[in-house]
């Protein structure tokens, strides 16, 4: 409704709602017009005012208020003749209502004439209510009305029709096996906007069964390669940009459908190096696109030159000033980690430099990139940095987390059986001076523990650790006296010599 249609008592709500300086002040009017609606409900209203009274019902509900009573009276307005009263009663039952609304008169809002209808604002306000208000009782009266529809001369009609579809398969994801023909369909329509919608559907369909999905690849790469060449519509650009959004969707579905398929991915190699250069403007919506190319990159079946150009934009990533493009670069750089962990390699300082950043965020999944990158060559660098962070935290759940990697990774590279030993116990004793500075005694905390008992690798013989396991004497010379350890570090080559203390059992060692 445009401001020319509000009555000055409806423009005065909405004014004083965008006054309020407080959420109470808001609830307090609110409230009251709750209460003079639910009486104005009970009059004789005209077409007019009961059109106001539903839009001002609707907006009380979108800011929190119950104002069911009214809900009747919009299921009734979606039923009327008048084309605007009718998309008024559609949009109101869009908003307020379910598909589990248990209304008795909601079996009688028939959508399915409006559909047939000759006017395409009617059919398009009819498809935008299907998808909130249908249910397994009335999807199959629908699927067919609403799959004729794809072949309607109105664009806007076509892709409201498969946003419908798209809710039918979530809600049954059986039928999706039969619209399949009729997607493929879609796929190749002449409005970009269509075929864009199409590709939610299928990328559904491809995650469930990507093997009945591997012939569209062609396809995909032909429509992503059409985009980045600007043969679309300048009105789907976004800050120059061709089609981001629909770009980003068909990356995705590339990455899904070349894992792990070498033919598959050896059709895409190229426009996805055309994808990354073009995509390098300068602005956000351009990030966006090389991180998705970058994680589609890392997904599919790994090529030399692509993996070496991701890494060179991840890199500029990383060392950007902004913070959220560094936290996509440290993202992005994980993927490829796993990929080959010598890209990586090449920006270890970068990475390490972000350690320094203040953001919490940034620097966690910076030391969760750390440890993927972790090999025996730099295990010492790493893990002092970890230990260095381990020392700093307060956080629990963070310094679980950071005891068993280092634990893990201690185990795994450690160059010697002397800084094996130093590491674990350096873990234990900082333990032990956080234990008494709480005041909890010279033992791990709890969340020590959790990290030590996921990071170790025992042998299935030994006794479980307790919180002592990890106590290594002061002098250096003194074997660790749990079976566990010594298991541990008998697995190590460790040489542990037999000694007795003055009142020590034969068991404690």
């Amino acid at each position: 409704m445009s401001g020319g249609h509000l009555s000055k008592d409806f423009f005065e709500l909405i004014k004083s709602i965008g006054e309020c300086k407080s959420k109470q002040e808001e609830d307090k009017i609110l409230a009251a017009e709750v209460a003079t609606l639910r009486q104005r409900f009970t009059e004789q209203l005209s077409p007019k005012k009961m059109k106001e009274a539903v839009v001002r019902m609707m907006y009380a509900e979108m800011l929190g208020h119950n104002a069911d009573f009214g809900h009747i009276h919009a299921v009734n307005m979606s039923q009327q003749t008048n084309l605007i009263a009718k998309r008024v009663g559609y949009l109101a039952s869009t908003v307020c209502l379910h598909s589990g609304f248990s209304l008795p008169y909601l079996p009688h809002i028939s959508p399915i004439s409006p559909l047939k209808s000759t006017s395409h604002v009617e059919v398009c306000a009819t498809l935008v209510a299907i998808p909130k208000l249908v249910n397994l009782e009335t999807l199959p009266a629908l699927m067919d009305p609403v799959c004729a529809l794809l072949d309607h001369p109105s664009e806007v009609v076509r892709k409201k029709a498969v946003m419908a579809l798209h809710r039918f398969c979530q809600l049954q994801p059986s039928s999706a096996a039969d619209l399949s023909e009729k997607l493929r369909r879609v796929l190749c329509d002449k409005d970009p906007a269509v075929m864009g919608a199409s590709l939610y559907i299928l990328h559904e369909g491809a995650e469930a069964d990507p093997k009945a999905h591997k012939d569209l690849v062609p396809s995909y790469v032909s429509i992503l390669k059409q985009i980045t060449e600007h043969r679309l519509p300048s009105s789907f650009d976004y800050h120059r940009t061709p089609a981001p959004w629909i770009q980003i969707k068909l990356l995705k579905l590339m990455a899904t459908l070349g894992t792990a398929d070498q033919r598959a991915s050896e059709g895409m190699y190229e426009v996805l190096l055309d994808v990354l250069r073009r995509a390098d403007t300068g602005i956000n919506i351009g990030y966006a696109i090389i991180y998705e190319a970058v994680r589609t990159i890392t997904a599919i079946f790994p090529n030399i030159q692509l993996l070496e150009t991701a890494a060179s934009h991840i890199s500029r990533f990383v060392s950007s000033d902004n913070h959220n493009l560094k936290y996509l670069g440290i993202k992005a750089l994980a993927g490829v980690v796993q990929v080959n962990q010598k890209y990586a390699l090449e920006h270890q300082l970068v990475v390490v430099d972000c350690l320094e950043d203040p953001d919490e965020t940034l620097k966690r999944k910076t030391l969760d990139l750390l440890y993927r990158m972790t090999n025996a060559g730099n295990v010492v660098f790493v893990v002092d940095k970890l230990i260095s962070h381990l020392r700093e935290t307060s956080d629990d759940a963070f310094r679980a987390s950071l005891t068993e990697r280092i634990t893990q990774l201690a185990e795994r590279y450690a160059p010697d059986n002397s800084w094996f030993i130093r590491t674990m116990n350096g873990v234990r004793l900082r333990a032990r001076r956080r234990a008494r500075a709480a005041g909890r005694g010279p033992q791990l905390d709890a969340a020590d523990c959790r990290g030590v008992r996921r990071g170790r690798r025992g042998g299935h013989g030994a006794p479980p650790l307790r919180r002592n396991d990890l106590l290594l004497d002061a002098r250096p010379a003194d074997p660790p006296r749990h079976p566990r350890l010594r298991h541990l570090l008998g697995a190590r080559g460790v040489r542990l010599p037999h000694w007795r203390r003055s009142g020590a059992r034969a068991g404690d060692v």
